[in-house]
């Protein structure tokens, strides 16, 4: 199809060059919410962005959240990617988020080689089945719906052993609220065993380890390799403070160190029969899926995961593991090589058909954003 732009007809706006001058963090909410003020830049009123929010010529509200950019519905929050794709697009793609709900709801996910070769490799080898990734229903980053379904399709497709590890958020979700949806995971996964023992079935579902997102695994731009370390070891090796289970780990680690969900430190369960060790190891053969649908947080434990000759920090083992992430965090570089749901085609975008118009254009970006 041809890239042509067409003048809207009673628009006159601004002659002259065109400034798209991105800044994270900026909206237009106004007033108090929840006993919190609502918008830090508005407060400080600054003088050249009040200046033209004043002119209707060039200024237009739009909308950062919900089905306006992309996501599932108009409960769901935007953030930093869902901005950049949708701004630097200049027309909304369904997002990650919307993506991993369509797959699931539709059942495309379950039958895609990148699941069906995890479940034939568990079922084979008789290997467990892995799942990182922040637990919350924050939308920004994952969904525990969707970890619920994942694991549910173990079950049902006869998974002897699955593995949680478990990221605290507190960030995008209340900043204590990690025991409600840590709660609901070791529910779910208890009704799995107990279901599976009525039948003479044999389930081993438990969440394994964890830690608090800003601590523990996620962390971004390669600002500390050590917080994936971190991560990496309590879920491969079964290093750091061991607990019964989760909320025990939780309750315990909020008393001592009090901090918000996402600042505690990592924790690891123990063996049932054997306080002394780990619960489970990630050991070759094993499946490994990171269900963050966002990119950003997820590349750098994908990497660890993946690289032969990976320098982020010492391993100490680097096991043959099937691994997959929910997307593909990185086209650029093909990271993960294995992924669950396509990630969105991003086409027929604004620079495109500037470009093809004859319109002179010039980007520049401080770091590399998602999107």
């Amino acid at each position: 199809m041809g890239f042509r732009l067409k003048k809207l007809s009673g628009y006159e706006g601004v002659k002259g060059p065109l400034f798209m001058i991105i800044m994270d963090g900026v909206g237009l909410y106004r007033g108090e919410k929840d006993g919190y003020p609502g918008n830090a830049v508005e407060i400080a009123a600054p003088r050249t962005l009040c200046h033209l929010m004043e002119h209707e010529k060039i200024a237009l509200r739009l909308k950062a959240h919900g089905t306006a950019v992309g996501m599932p519905s108009d409960q769901d929050q935007g953030n930093s990617e869902i901005g950049h794709n949708a701004m630097g697009a200049g027309r909304v793609f369904a997002q990650g988020a919307k993506l991993v709900e369509e797959a699931i709801e539709s059942g495309r996910l379950f039958e895609g080689n990148t699941w069906k070769g995890i479940i034939a490799n568990a079922r084979a080898k008789k290997t467990p089945v892995h799942f990182i990734g922040l637990i919350s229903d924050g939308n920004v980053h994952s969904n525990i719906a969707h970890l619920i379904s994942l694991v549910g399709q173990c079950d049902r497709e006869e998974v002897e052993e699955v593995y949680v590890h478990g990221l605290l958020d507190g960030r995008d979700v209340p900043p204590l609220s990690a025991l409600r949806y840590f709660g609901e995971m070791e529910d779910y996964l208890w009704s799995l065993r107990a279901q599976a023992d009525l039948q003479g079935k044999r389930r081993r579902y438990f969440v394994a380890s964890g830690g608090g997102r800003m601590v523990t695994t996620m962390d971004r731009y390669e600002a500390d390799w050590s917080i994936v370390e971190r991560g990496y070891h309590a879920h491969v090796l079964g290093e750091g403070p061991r607990f019964p289970d989760s909320l025990t780990a939780i309750r315990a680690l909020r008393e001592k160190e009090k901090v918000d969900d996402q600042y505690l430190s990592h924790w690891v369960i123990h063996d049932p029969e054997d306080s002394g060790k780990p619960l489970t190891q990630i050991g070759d053969g094993h499946g490994v899926v990171f269900f963050n649908f966002r990119g950003d947080r997820a590349l750098e434990i994908s990497r660890a995961f993946v690289e032969a000759d990976f320098t982020g920090f010492q391993r100490k083992t680097h096991p043959a593991v099937l691994y997959a992430g929910m997307l593909q965090y990185d086209e650029d570089t093909h990271m993960p090589p294995h992924y669950l749901v396509e990630p969105p085609t991003i086409d027929r975008t604004l620079p495109e058909y500037l470009a093809e118009s004859g319109v002179p254009q010039y980007a520049v970006s401080e770091t590399q954003k998602f999107g």
